[in-house]
C-alpha cells in the first residue's frame, strides 16, 4: 500500500480515458487542488498494480512517469487493486502526428528516442517476464529460438488461420526462421522493455517552445528483454519512404546512449512479427483491425512500407 496526501473535496467530473487495454482509467475532476487526478483500476490481474508501481519507482526520475498519489495493490474491501495518480497534461504522439507541424513531430520523436534509451539503461539479471519487485520470473518462452517458435505457435492458431491465407503464413514462417540467429542474440538481452511503447502511451507537452515527453504511460506489459522490441512497436506504422519520425527518433535514441545495429529497421520489423501474429490469435478483433494487421504482416514479408488509406 502507498499512502500520500490523498486529494479531498467534491468530485465535479468523471470521464473514462482511452489509454490502457486491460484496465479501466478515469479522469476525475476535483473541486480543490490538485483538481485533476486519474483513477486506474486493475480488473484482470491483481499483481499488475504492484508491478507498475514498482517499475515507476525504479525509473523515476530518469524517465518521466505520472506521480502516484495513492495505491492499494491488494485492493480495498471488495474493490480491486487501484492506483490514484496526478493527471499529466499533454497529448499523445498519435494526436500530434495528425497535425501538419513537422518540426513539432521531429522534436517529439527525438525526445521519444531519448526517453526510450533511458528506459533501456535499466538491466536485469536475465530475460523474462517481469513481476512485482520488479523481479524476473519465467522466460518469455522456454527453450531455444523463442521468437521463431512463438511465431509458429501463433501461425497454428485457429483464429489466425481464419484471418491469414496459407501462402502468407508460409512466407512469415520462412522469414522469421531465416533471421533465427539474429533473433537468438536479441533473446539473450535483459534490458527493461516497456512492452507497449507506442504513439498512444507516449504523452507529449510543449515547454519553452519545444516538444518533449511529459510521461510514459501503462507499464503493465513490461518485460526484461531487447530494447529493439520497443523500437519496433514505436515505428510499426512508420513509412521509410516518407517518415515524419525518422531519423529524429533513432538519432535521439543513439545520442542518449542507445545502440542500434546497422540494419535495425529491418530487424525490428522481423522481431515485430511476434507481436503482430499474436494479435491475430485474439478473439473478437474488428474486421478493420484484422485488415490493418494483415497489411503490416504482408508489408514486412514483402520488405516494403505498409499502405493504408
Amino acid at each position: 500500500m502507498v499512502r500520500a496526501a490523498i486529494p479531498r473535496g467534491r468530485i465535479l467530473e468523471i470521464s473514462p480515458l482511452t489509454e490502457g487495454l486491460r484496465n479501466s482509467n478515469f479522469k476525475v475532476g476535483l473541486e480543490s487542488a490538485p483538481h485533476w487526478i486519474v483513477l486506474r483500476i486493475y480488473e484482470h490481474d491483481a499483481s499488475l498494480c504492484q508491478k507498475e508501481l514498482d517499475l515507476m519507482r525504479l525509473v523515476n526520475p530518469s524517465v518521466p512517469v505520472p506521480e502516484v498519489i495513492h495505491a492499494e495493490p491488494q485492493g480495498l474491501d471488495d474493490f480491486p487493486p487501484f492506483m490514484v495518480r496526478l493527471y499529466v497534461e499533454g497529448i499523445t504522439f498519435m494526436e500530434l502526428r495528425r497535425g501538419d507541424d513537422n518540426e513539432a513531430i521531429a522534436q517529439a520523436a527525438y525526445s521519444a528516442g531519448q526517453t526510450l534509451a533511458a528506459i533501456g539503461r535499466f538491466n536485469f539479471p536475465k530475460p523474462g517476464w517481469l513481476a512485482p519487485g520488479p523481479s524476473v520470473g519465467a522466460p518469455l518462452l522456454e527453450g531455444d529460438d523463442p521468437a521463431p517458435r512463438f511465431v509458429d505457435l501463433c501461425l497454428a492458431s485457429a483464429n489466425l488461420q481464419r484471418r491469414l491465407r496459407a501462402d502468407l503464413r508460409d512466407r512469415i514462417h520462412a522469414l522469421v526462421w531465416s533471421y533465427a540467429p539474429r533473433l537468438k542474440s536479441l533473446a539473450a538481452e535483459s534490458s527493461l522493455v516497456h512492452g507497449d511503447y507506442n504513439k498512444r502511451n507516449v504523452l507529449l507537452r510543449e515547454t519553452a517552445g519545444r516538444w518533449s515527453v511529459a510521461a510514459v504511460l501503462d507499464w503493465e506489459f513490461a518485460v526484461s528483454g531487447s530494447p529493439l522490441a520497443d523500437i519496433a512497436n514505436f515505428v510499426r506504422y512508420d513509412r521509410a519512404a516518407r517518415s515524419r519520425a525518422e531519423p529524429h527518433f533513432s538519432t535521439g535514441y543513439t545520442r542518449a546512449g542507445g545502440e542500434l545495429p546497422e540494419d535495425w529497421r529491418r530487424l525490428a520489423k522481423v522481431l515485430d512479427l511476434t507481436a503482430l501474429c499474436e494479435s491475430l490469435t485474439r478473439d473478437g478483433l474488428p474486421d478493420s483491425v484484422v485488415m490493418e494487421l494483415v497489411e503490416l504482416l504482408r508489408a514486412t514479408v514483402e520488405n516494403r512500407d505498409p499502405q493504408f488509406n
